[in-house]
C-alpha cells in the first residue's frame, strides 16, 4: 500500500476489514439457511461495539520531553557504546573461522568479509572489528534519516536501536522500513513500535528475532514518556 500510495497504513485497517468481511459471509450463509439474522447482527454490533463506547476518550500524545531530543548529531563512542554491546549480545561470537549455513566462511560477530580457514582472532580483535561494522552500518542508515531526525530525534540509544535493526536486516530494509519513515515524519514512538515488526525469518514468526526487537523497542523508547 505504500509503494502504491505513498501513504503507511495502519495494520489493524485490514485485521478490522477481514474481521468484518468473515462477519458479511457468515451472515450471508445464515440467511441463505433461512435464519433470522437481525438478532445475530445485533448480538455483533453490541460485542463489537459497545467496549468502544465504553473505553474513556482518547488523550493528546505527550510531548517529547527535552532530555529526549539531542541537540546535534549523536557521537560516535556514545553511540559505540551502547550498539556495540546490543548487537554483539544477539549476534554471538565465534573466535574461530567457520563456514555457515550457506558454505561462507564467517569470524566472531557474523564478519565475512575477511574470513578464511584456519582463520583465528581474539576476543579484542573480534570487538574491534564489529565496531567498524557497526560504524559502517550506521553510516549507510544516516543516510536515510532526515537532517532533523539526526540532529533531534536521534538519542544514542535509539541510534543503537535502527542500526541493530540495519545489523540484522540490511541497511536497505532498515532505511525503507515503516519504522523509519515514521521517525523521519516526527513519530518517534510509531518507529520504535514498528521495529518490531521485523521478527520473522522465512515467513515465520522466531522467537530469538521477537527478544532482539523488543530490546531494540526498548532502547528506541528510551527518553519517552
Amino acid at each position: 500500500m505504500y509503494w502504491l500510495t505513498g501513504i503507511d497504513t495502519n495494520p489493524r485497517f485490514w485485521w478490522v476489514t477481514g474481521l468484518v468481511l468473515i462477519i458479511y459471509g457468515a451472515l450471508g450463509r445464515l440467511k441463505d439457511q433461512g435464519i433470522n439474522t437481525p438478532p445475530v447482527v445485533a448480538l455483533l454490533a453490541a460485542l463489537l461495539f459497545l467496549p468502544g463506547m465504553t473505553r474513556p476518550p482518547a488523550t493528546e500524545p505527550l510531548p517529547v520531553p527535552p532530555a529526549a531530543v539531542q541537540a546535534g548529531i549523536v557521537s560516535e563512542s556514545a553511540f559505540l557504546d551502547l550498539g556495540v554491546p546490543l548487537i554483539a549480545r544477539w549476534e554471538g561470537k565465534r573466535n574461530a573461522a567457520y563456514k555457515d549455513i550457506v558454505g561462507v566462511w564467517t569470524i566472531c560477530y557474523g564478519h565475512t568479509r575477511t574470513a578464511r580457514p584456519g582463520m583465528v582472532l581474539s576476543d579484542a580483535e573480534c570487538t574491534a572489528l564489529l565496531r567498524s561494522e557497526v560504524l559502517e552500518y550506521r553510516k549507510g542508515l544516516h543516510g536515510y534519516f532526515t537532517s532533523q531526525t539526526k540532529t533531534q530525534r536521534l538519542t544514542p540509544a535509539r541510534d543503537a536501536a535502527y542500526t541493530s535493526l540495519a545489523f540484522n536486516v540490511g541497511i536497505a530494509g532498515a532505511g525503507k522500513s515503516t519504522a523509519t519513515r515514521r521517525l523521519n515524519a516526527g513519530d518517534i514512538a510509531g518507529g520504535c513500535e514498528a521495529l518490531t515488526w521485523w521478527n520473522k525469518a522465512g515467513g515465520r514468526v522466531v522467537r530469538g528475532l521477537v527478544r532482539r526487537r523488543a530490546e531494540e523497542r526498548e532502547y528506541c523508547l528510551r527518553g519517552l514518556s
